[in-house]
C-alpha cells in the first residue's frame, strides 16, 4: 500500500512539475550542448559520459520496478500487448543510452546540474511507466488491444517517430564527424563542438525535427499503452491520467522551450539561416 501511495503521489508531481519549470526555460540556456559554459569550471563534466549515466536511469528503474514494483509480476503473467509496450521502451533506451551516445564522435561539455536533474526526471519516469505496465489498470486496457486499430495505430507512429529520431540525430552526428575529421574541434580549446546548418528531411521545416519525432514516438506509445486523458476538474486529471501521457506531457512542456532558443541561436549565429523554417512543429511553430 506504501508503494501504491508512491506511485499515485508521484504521478501527481510529474503532472504539476513541467507546467512550471518548462516555461522557466524560455527566462535561461540549459547548461549543455551550444550553451554549455564557456568557462573551466570543475562543474563541467564530460558530455557522453554523462549522457549515458543519466539515460541508463530510466531503462534500469523501469525494469527493476516491472519487476519489483507494487505490481511486480513474472514475464510469463504478463500479456502480449504488455511485451511488446515493454520491448518498446527498452528498445528507445537501448538506442538513446548507448547506441546513439557510442556513436557520437564528441559532445560538448555539459554543467553537472543537467545529468542530476535529467537523472531525476528519468528516475521519476522509470519508475511510473514500470508500475503503469504491470499494473492492473494497464492489463485491463490492454485486454483484447491486439484487435483494437488504435493499438497499432500507435505502434505504427512509434515506430515512424523512432526511426525519424535515428534519422535526424544521423544528419547532427555527421556534422560533427566532419567537422572531427577536419580538425575544426581543436580550435575551441573549451571543448564545444563545432556547428553547422543541418538540411534534409523534415530540417526543410523545422530546426527541430529530432524533438518532434520524439514527441510524435511517445505520442503513438501512449496511444497504444492507455486510456486517452478526459477532461477534468485539475485534481481528477491528476488522479486518473496515466504515465504514458504523463511522459508525452512532460516531454512536450520541458522541450519545447529549449527547441525554441536553439532556434534562435542559429538565426543568430548564421545569417544565411533559412527564414521559413520554424523551431519544432512544422509550419506552425
Amino acid at each position: 500500500m506504501q508503494l501504491e501511495s508512491l506511485y499515485d503521489e508521484t504521478r501527481k508531481w510529474f503532472f504539476l512539475m513541467p507546467p512550471i519549470f518548462g516555461p522557466l526555460q524560455f527566462l535561461f540556456d540549459a547548461p549543455f550542448g551550444r550553451f554549455s559554459p564557456s568557462n573551466d569550471s570543475i562543474f563541467l563534466v564530460d558530455g557522453i559520459k554523462a549522457w549515458i549515466v543519466m539515460e541508463l536511469v530510466s531503462p534500469i528503474t523501469f525494469i527493476t520496478v516491472l519487476y519489483r514494483g507494487p505490481y511486480a509480476a513474472p514475464l510469463s503473467a504478463m500479456s502480449t500487448p504488455q511485451v511488446i509496450l515493454t520491448s518498446l521502451f527498452m528498445i528507445h533506451y537501448l538506442n538513446r543510452a548507448l547506441i546513439s551516445p557510442l556513436q557520437t564522435p564528441s559532445r560538448s561539455k555539459s554543467h553537472i546540474v543537467v545529468p542530476l536533474s535529467a537523472s531525476m526526471f528519468n528516475l521519476a519516469n522509470g519508475a511510473l511507466m514500470g508500475t503503469y505496465l504491470s499494473s492492473p489498470a494497464a492489463s485491463a486496457f490492454l485486454a483484447g488491444a491486439l484487435s483494437r486499430p488504435s493499438f497499432w495505430a500507435g505502434i505504427t507512429l512509434w515506430a515512424c517517430g523512432f526511426a525519424g529520431n535515428i534519422l535526424h540525430d544521423e544528419v547532427l552526428l555527421d556534422i560533427r564527424r566532419k567537422s572531427k575529421a577536419k580538425g575544426k574541434r581543436s580550435e575551441n580549446k573549451l571543448g564545444k563542438e563545432h556547428y553547422a546548418i543541418p538540411h534534409g528531411y523534415l530540417y526543410r521545416y523545422i530546426s527541430y525535427p529530432n524533438y518532434f519525432c520524439e514527441w510524435s514516438e511517445w505520442f503513438g506509445y501512449a496511444l497504444a499503452a492507455a486510456p486517452f486523458p478526459a477532461l477534468m476538474p485539475l485534481t481528477e486529471t491528476m488522479r486518473t491520467i496515466q504515465p504514458p501521457w504523463l511522459f508525452l506531457w512532460a516531454e512536450v512542456l520541458l522541450m519545447i522551450a529549449r527547441a525554441y532558443k536553439g532556434h534562435q541561436w542559429y538565426h543568430k549565429n548564421f545569417p544565411e539561416y533559412p527564414k521559413e523554417r520554424k523551431a519544432v512543429v512544422p509550419f506552425i511553430f
